[in-house]
């Protein structure tokens, strides 16, 4: 028996508790992977299925919880700082608010499936000021799908879970030596990624001032505000002549944008 499996086995709740709290904090750690671990070793009866499925969804709630206050008290001011948490902002930031805007608390019961979208999901769900008892439901209900098809997916492929881990044992530190390598690769690659979108942003940016500079000077401007429907249902205050056209809308359907005129879109 390998010694990652020893220390799960000795520590497996804490761990268990810990990893899912931590990540849906926002921490990069593989929860999913955890779990199925977890679900492996109580199909092998080294931990107890329903202590470890009770414990996991606790995790969950008590993290959801916790942004979802946030969101309530703080507002949409929070999302800045929950860009600059995660390797995928600019999409999964869009991801979570188109399905949050379209099917409100129901998005709760399948978030946690896409990577990313869960820690925005529970603070805007405070944003949109969704009742606590609806949210915890919800929330409640997501929480348990989640876990309970991860730790199960573990439970029953406890055999073929075990083979791997033995594999692994075997092939040492070399095989963790690569593996750690490809995600350092991997993050480094998402933070460059990032860096020269941001780059490219601030190249093609205007400023307030100057957009007043411009409007003062009755200079003939497009202005459109492609925030999303929920942004825009929360603070419907508009740039003086711009036109509501949410992101999504322009993307599927642009309209046509000739004539001359500079366009400048304003958004979150």
């Amino acid at each position: 028996m390998n010694s990652i499996t020893e220390i799960l086995i000795r520590h497996g709740y804490i761990i268990l508790f810990m990893g899912i709290l931590g990540e849906k904090l926002g921490l990069p750690l593989p929860a999913g992977l955890l779990l199925i671990f977890t679900g492996a070793l109580a199909g092998a009866g080294q931990l107890n299925f329903s202590i470890a499925f009770l414990l996991a969804v606790i995790a969950c709630l008590l993290s959801d919880h916790f942004w979802y206050q946030i969101g309530r008290r703080k507002g949409g001011s929070i999302l800045p700082f929950l860009c600059s948490i995660s390797l995928n902002p600019d999409s999964c930031v869009r991801l979570a608010k188109n399905i949050f805007s379209r099917h409100g608390a129901k998005s709760l019961l399948v978030v946690k499936f896409f990577p990313g979208v869960n820690t925005i999901a529970a603070p805007l769900s405070g944003i949109s000021q969704m009742t606590r008892l609806r949210f915890f439901l919800f929330d409640l209900l997501g929480s348990c799908i989640w876990v309970g098809v991860f730790i199960s997916l573990g439970y029953f492929l406890t055999n073929q879970i075990g083979q791997v881990v033995d594999y692994v044992s075997q092939v040492g530190i070399f095989l963790w030596g690569i593996v750690a390598g490809s995600l350092l690769v991997y993050i480094f690659w998402k933070y460059a990624q990032r860096q020269r979108f941001l780059h490219r942003l601030r190249m093609a940016r205007i400023t307030p001032e100057e957009l007043k500079q411009k409007l003062d000077a009755a200079e003939d401007l497009l202005i459109l505000d492609v925030r999303n429907a929920l942004e825009f249902e929360t603070d419907p205050q508009m740039i003086p002549g711009a036109v509501y056209l949410p992101w999504e809308k322009l993307r599927d359907d642009p309209p046509n944008l000739s004539g001359g005129r500079e366009v400048i879109l304003y958004c979150d």
